[in-house]
């Protein structure tokens, strides 16, 4: 009979946070290299990257890491009101209700549900994509929401996340306004709407970052340890 040993994988939230951070940086600056490549050089040596590596564009390896970033903060958040339900607080559905909105925002970076919601508005200048004036009255009000679970976190998980939201939102939302401005007047083929385009998306990566290390540091302060363990069912 095969003997096995128990599989055990360390990792630190220092050390989750650092890789985290160094592939926001490797993204971007691969990004920025294919950008400035494809609008500054006559002949672009890198044209056969930059559908894979732009940050403006879709259904590429950026929006797969996006999408995966944001499933775990989802994940993250469903262990935290897991947790949270089993000690009996009422942040309970708080948590929950994040890990829901995070599993949305996952999808939707993938299928880009808000991007056609803008057909709903015919909106001009730096409301040029109306999918913004929806989003910012839901992000306000859910924020509001969870007032009350911020004024529960010790003070510096409190401000790991008002930190990483201010990124992920500044990017998502506020950095629509000048990238639609720009878009109306000269058009989304051009070095400056990439670049623009380029900071939003990093911020977005560099905030859901920063969040998913702040909520690991909390379940590891909360718990202690972080195990996963696989048991049989129960034979009938």
């Amino acid at each position: 009979m095969e003997v096995t040993t128990p599989l055990t994988l360390s990792l630190t939230v220092t050390r989750l946070r650092r890789a985290l951070l160094l592939i926001v940086l490797g993204l971007s600056g691969a990004s920025l290299g294919v950008e400035l490549s494809s609008y500054v050089t006559e002949r672009d040596p890198l044209e056969w990257f930059y559908p894979l590596l732009s940050l403006s564009v879709e259904g590429n390896i950026p929006t797969w890491y996006a999408s995966m970033l944001l499933l775990a903060c989802g994940v993250a958040l469903t262990l935290h009101a897991i947790s949270a339900r089993r000690a009996s607080a009422p942040s309970t559905t708080r948590w929950g209700l994040l890990a829901l909105a995070f599993f949305y925002i996952s999808m939707d970076e993938v299928v880009g549900v808000h991007e056609a919601a803008s057909w709903w508005f015919d909106t001009s200048g730096w409301l040029y994509f109306g999918w913004v004036i929806p989003a910012s009255v839901i992000v306000l009000v859910f924020g509001l929401y969870q007032v009350g679970l911020l004024r529960a976190l010790p003070v510096r998980t409190r401000r790991q996340f008002m930190i990483a939201g201010a990124l992920y939102v500044g990017g998502a939302l506020v950095m629509e306004l000048p990238l639609g401005r720009w878009a109306e007047v000269h058009g989304s083929d051009n070095l400056g709407y990439a670049l623009i385009d380029l900071v939003e998306e990093s911020l977005e990566l560099l905030g859901a970052s920063l969040f998913l290390a702040a909520l690991v540091e909390h379940l590891q302060r909360v718990h202690g340890e972080l195990r996963l363990t696989l048991v049989d069912a129960p034979s009938s």
